[in-house]
């Protein structure tokens, strides 16, 4: 079989690329080397959207929450029973080996789609797999102990124990705002001068109070240089310190499968910030056939493309397909 459209990444956006394509009758399969909306399985179990409920629809269906910011696993919920609703072609722990063009001439464009556990057919495919699964590294000495971790889940094991939080982000701040309340000695460890200018307007005054009271100890200006056993050694803009440490939260943001762009033949439109080529009006990348949703589209500006703002390209995308297919 010849699918019309090959989905890359069961997140919500190419949920939403599933769903466009089912309401043109195009046909069309979504695979995922992880679990249904994996990047979302993997946040903070305590996690509550900034977006509020209606931000985060797909396919026009609404999205009921308790409160108006939903929880992660209220969204969990919404986007499973989406998918299991509407019968979506989804094939999930199914990782994407290779893509290379197919040798024929009855389409424009055919691409064959090698993965771990079948071998597709389609005349074009949609990459949207976020930018979840590769940390940012600190690349410093110590960064392989197992005491050091880029994901942050729950607090409660970091209980009475020593955390460095790297990272002045939301999610470096709710880390250490948890640990803090479940017992643990968080110290936060900033690069710049302050908290990040995009942290949530309702959780600022609690971390910065905290800070100011010496609740949570953060370094401002400082970077970590090494990471032992039982403690971590930061430069500050006066001298070279270590403080006693249990465990590492590097929560340092996180950045798109470059590499598998690269393999598909996607040039840069800025080669600095690696912000793929695409056409704004239909998604469509240097590559004929081949198509970016969501996230991805913002190479290392991750905080450009979020749920919903790229909502849209799904309609943009499906769009430009079902027009080749008259």
């Amino acid at each position: 079989m010849i699918l019309d459209c090959l989905i890359i990444g069961a997140g919500p956006i190419g949920l939403a690329c599933g769903l466009e394509a089912q309401k043109n009758n195009l046909s069309y399969i979504i695979l995922d080397k992880g679990t249904l909306v994996n990047s979302l399985y993997h946040y903070p179990a305590n996690m509550t959207f900034f977006s509020t409920s209606e931000k985060l629809e797909i396919g026009g269906i609404p999205f009921i929450s308790n409160n108006p910011k939903p929880t992660k696993q209220e969204a969990l919920e919404y986007y499973r029973r989406i998918t299991t609703a509407n019968d979506l072609a989804v094939n999930l722990f199914e990782a994407v080996l290779e893509v290379r063009p197919s040798n024929q001439s009855k389409y424009p464009t055919l691409y064959e789609i090698k993965s771990t556990k079948a071998t597709y057919k389609a005349k074009n495919i949609v990459v949207a797999t976020g930018f979840y699964d590769i940390p940012n590294k600190l690349n410093v000495p110590g960064e392989d102990l197992p005491k050091v971790n880029h994901y942050y889940n729950d607090p409660h094991y970091y209980a009475q124990q020593h955390v460095a939080v790297i990272g002045a982000s939301n999610s470096a701040v709710d880390a250490a705002l948890e640990i803090y309340r479940k017992g643990g000695m968080v110290s936060m460890i900033i690069r710049g001068k302050q908290i990040g200018e995009r942290v949530k307007y309702w959780v600022r005054p609690d971390i910065e109070n905290r800070i100011k009271e010496g609740s949570i100890k953060a370094y401002f200006n400082a970077e970590v240089t090494q990471i032992f056993e039982d403690e971590i050694a930061l430069r500050t803009p006066t001298s070279t310190i270590t403080i006693p440490n249990d465990f590492v939260l590097a929560l340092t943001g996180y950045q798109p499968n470059f590499n598998f762009l690269k393999d598909l033949g996607i040039d840069w439109a800025d080669k600095t910030k690696k912000i793929p080529f695409y056409d704004e009006r239909t998604m469509e990348t240097n590559q004929n056939g081949i198509y970016l949703a969501g996230v991805i589209c913002g190479g290392l500006e991750t905080h450009k493309w979020f749920i919903e703002n790229s909502r849209i390209h799904a309609t943009l995308i499906i769009q430009d397909i079902a027009k080749k297919q008259d």
